[in-house]
């Protein structure tokens, strides 16, 4: 039987590690929930090759929900990968770009991180566009979540959490091809290494009391609502403190690097 080559010696190597680290996270999601809902995974992919997404996305347990900051970046992938993957934008909005973004990806399945009025009529604006063509009208609405800054750090992007009450509002009431499905957060690094499935994150509790104070002005149920909170660090205490969604990078794909030294190159030539 003829030996594989190195590099392909290598992706296999790379594809079963991957996978095992995925399992692994997904474990610790089960545990830390408790069966007692689903939580979903977006695997954060941003600086990663296009051939770890597909490693996890052909896999025999499918990871469908990947997340990625960086438009080019997506953008990109988003034309060599298949159209099955549910992408996630996480990084932060620029609103000459919305329109694009919204426009161009029609497996966007969802902006994390809308913190104006003027962004969100943007990506109305895009999305409108895409399913007004024949070829891509069946790409559905925008889910998007309205990002919070919890933590009033000025490097961090987010809506004042007293604000948040109002973007809402006007999602739903102007944005017929958005779907406003929750609150998200990215709070401070300290506070986050510092959580643990028994103690409380400040920030945690900062968006909850915003979720609940958006689902009283709206009149939903807090329920209805969503947190997209927690990330490598502060997962499993995200998971304890009501968290819908967890964001995941380094613990499944590894350190990234530097984003100056990362080029996409096609993967299929």
């Amino acid at each position: 039987m003829p030996e594989l080559d190195p590099e392909m010696q290598s992706k296999t190597a790379r594809a079963a590690q991957l996978i095992e680290n995925l399992a692994s996270v997904r474990s610790r999601i089960i545990t830390s929930a408790r069966g007692a809902r689903e939580i979903r995974l977006v695997a954060v992919s941003k600086l990663k090759p296009p051939s770890d997404i597909l490693a996890l996305h052909t896999a025999s347990a499918p990871q469908v929900h990947f997340g990625e900051n960086y438009q080019q970046e997506l953008l990109a992938k988003s034309q060599q990968l298949p159209r099955s993957i549910r992408w996630h934008f996480t990084g932060a909005l620029q609103t000459n770009k919305c329109k694009t973004l919204a426009e161009q990806i029609p497996n966007l399945w969802c902006v994390e991180s809308l913190d104006t009025p003027k962004k969100a009529d943007k990506l109305e604006k895009g999305r409108a566009a895409l399913l007004a063509a024949p070829e891509t009208r069946e790409a559905g609405f925008l889910h998007v979540f309205v990002q919070v800054n919890t933590s009033g750090e000025e490097s961090k992007s987010g809506i004042e959490p007293w604000d948040a009450p109002e973007l809402c509002r006007h999602v739903r009431d102007n944005c017929p091809h958005l779907r406003l499905i929750g609150l998200m957060t990215i709070g401070s690094i300290a506070r986050s290494k510092a959580t643990t499935a028994e103690t409380a994150n400040e920030d945690f509790i900062t968006l909850r009391e915003t979720r609940d104070r958006v689902a009283e002005a709206l009149g939903l149920q807090a329920e209805a609502l969503e947190m997209s909170m927690g990330m490598s660090e502060d997962f499993e205490g995200a998971i304890a403190q009501g968290s819908s969604e967890v964001r995941i990078g380094s613990t499944i794909f590894g350190e990234r690097p530097l984003r100056q030294d990362f080029k996409i190159e096609n993967e299929s030539s």
